[in-house]
This record gives structure tokens, sequence and C-alpha cells, in this order.
């Protein structure tokens, strides 16, 4: 399958005001792309817009909650009345709680779960149509955490892991029609987006991502690279790609360990109420790509550049290796 160069993409990106989307829209259009945001947050949209188009790229805006499928497929329906077909699609607009299951309402386990799984549903739905005519790639951020869990996020792993299981069939159904559309996972580890100011907590405190934490470039990057490359899945955050390996080799032991570790690995000393405001049922006006760990985040995952870069990867390890031979040859030629 051959997907097009970026810069001759339309690209339809879902909770673009902020975070990863909004890093995405920009990385997208400073390539070239047309790109076509949508999220709840219209302010945010709005200067996410503007400053595509002061760079002198192209760019429109939806107001778009995710969990309305009416509002999804009218982000859809613009894209192609303004540009006239989608090449790729990025499921991104999540949303999160910090609480224990039994802290957690069934209310926001529903929200949690119409949000960050049926608003991927609803946009796979109305891109697929699209991108099935000309071919193209379906994109869907889902987390590290769709593989391992963590405590104070029942809702958000369930909704994650159901993205897997729901991506997993589509892709295999799509081969056995020889559709012609990519369909990518993009599996984040902690990256430094406002979604954990955003986040709704029950914990006393401010949350936070769990260590190492990482600049949402990064996940722009890799989603850049599966609109343009087929791929089904790329971990961003070589971090991500540690507890994934651990969870496959010892389940059991990484339980004990995140049962000792990942409560507090979670939590700020900031203290944030309850009722303090968050995105859970409504948009926080706030268009930024960081968010507030920005001191302590990293700006490079050498995991993921090795993903991103597959032939230099292998070319320097050639020549690591073919250095290496030489030098042992040398050796045994001068003890000879």
């Amino acid at each position: 399958m051959k997907l097009k160069p970026i810069s001759q993409q339309v690209v339809v990106i879902t909770g673009a005001s902020s975070g990863i989307g909004r890093a995405t829209a920009l990385s997208s259009a400073a390539r070239g792309a047309k790109v076509v945001a949508g999220a709840r947050d219209e302010s945010g949209l709005e200067s996410l817009v503007a400053q595509i188009k002061q760079q002198g790229g192209h760019a429109i805006q939806r107001v778009c909650d995710v969990a309305d499928a009416k509002q999804v497929n009218e982000l859809a329906q613009a894209a192609v009345d303004r540009y006239g077909r989608i090449d790729t699609w990025v499921n991104n607009a999540g949303v999160m709680l910090y609480a224990t299951f039994e802290q957690t309402t069934v209310e926001e386990f529903r929200r949690i779960i119409d949000v960050n799984l049926m608003g991927q549903v609803y946009g796979c739905k109305a891109a697929l149509p699209h991108l099935k005519r000309e071919g193209g790639a379906l994109i869907c951020v889902s987390s590290v955490e769709s593989k391992v869990s963590l405590p104070l996020q029942s809702a958000y792993a369930a909704s994650k892991h159901a993205v897997v299981g729901f991506l997993d069939a589509l892709r295999i159904e799509l081969k056995g029609e020889g559709a012609p559309v990519s369909v990518t996972n993009i599996l984040p580890a902690s990256i430094n987006t406002p979604l954990f100011s955003h986040a709704r907590t029950k914990i006393g405190v401010k949350p936070q991502g769990a260590p190492p934490i990482y600049q949402p470039q990064i996940v722009a990057d890799a989603i850049i690279y599966a609109a343009e490359t087929p791929v089904r899945e790329l971990i961003a955050g070589g971090a991500g790609k540690f507890i994934i390996s651990a969870q496959k080799i010892a389940p059991a032991l990484l339980d004990f360990a995140l049962s000792k570790t990942g409560f507090d690995a979670q939590k700020t000393t900031e203290p944030k109420s309850e009722n303090a405001p968050d995105n859970l049922f409504h948009p926080i006006a706030e268009g930024r790509v960081e968010g507030d760990m920005t001191p302590k985040a990293r700006s490079v995952s050498t995991y993921t550049l090795m993903e991103l870069h597959p032939w230099t990867t292998a070319l320097v390890a050639a020549g690591v290796l073919g250095g290496a031979g030489l030098f042992w040859l040398s050796r045994r030629v001068r003890a000879s």
C-alpha cells in the first residue's frame, strides 16, 4: 500500500485544539498538508487555524465533540466540502479521570468510554467511506495504557484497551476486502500535554503522567510517519516500550511494582479539589501544545527515533558491526 507524502494530503485531526492534536496539526501544515481541525474548544481551534495561516498553511476548523456521532460526521463532511477528499484521519481526542474504581461513578466511567472509545468508533465510521475511495491512513491515538493498566485509571485503561481490540478486528476486515486503508495504533507514553491539568481528579492533588515524560512533538512525528508509511503500531516514548515488554515477560511482577510505586508516580504535591474545573463533560479553553511538565519532559526518544528511521538504524548498526569486525580482523592480522 502506498500513501501520499504529507505535503499532498488532507489531514483531519480530532482533539486538535491542544496537546498532541495541536502539535500534529501544526507539524502537518508546516509540511504542506491541508488540515481540518476538530475539537470542543472553539477558541483553541481559532488560535490554531490562525497560527497555521500566519505561517502560510491551509486549515479549517469545526467544533466537534467526538462523543456525538453527528458532529463527527459533520467534521468529515466539512473536509470533503472544502478540500474534496480525506487522505488521513487522526482520532486523537480523549479525556481522563484520576480516581479509584470505587470512587468512579457510572456516569464518569460511561463518559470516558463515550469519548475515548466511541469517539474513535465514530471517527472511523465517518472517515472510512472517504479513505476507501482513494486510499489513505486511519490513525488512532490510544496509549501505552492500551496494553498496561495503571492504578487510578480504570475507566481510561478500559477505553484504551477496547480501542486496540476494535482496531485489530477492523484492520483484518479491511485487509480481507483489499481496501487501500492503512490502520495504525499510536501508543504514547506519558506526554507533556494539558491532558493532566484538564483531568478530573479525586486524589486530592493535581495529577501528572508517570515519569519519564516526553514532549508532544515525539507523538506528532510518529503520527506524521504513519500518515506516509503503512505501519501497524508505533510506541511514542521508550519508557512505553519498556513497560509493555515488562507486562509480557512478568505481568505479576509488574503488578506488584505498580501497586507499590504507581500511585505516587501519578501525583504532584500541588493540591487540587475534586470540584476544580475539568474537561470531562465540558471543554476548557486553553489552546497550547505543552502541559505543565515542560522542565521534566524529554524532547527526544531514542527508541521512537529508531522506529521512525529503521533504515538509518540498520545502517548505523551495520556500520558498528562492520567496524567491530574490521577491528577484530586487524588484531588477528597483527597477531599473526
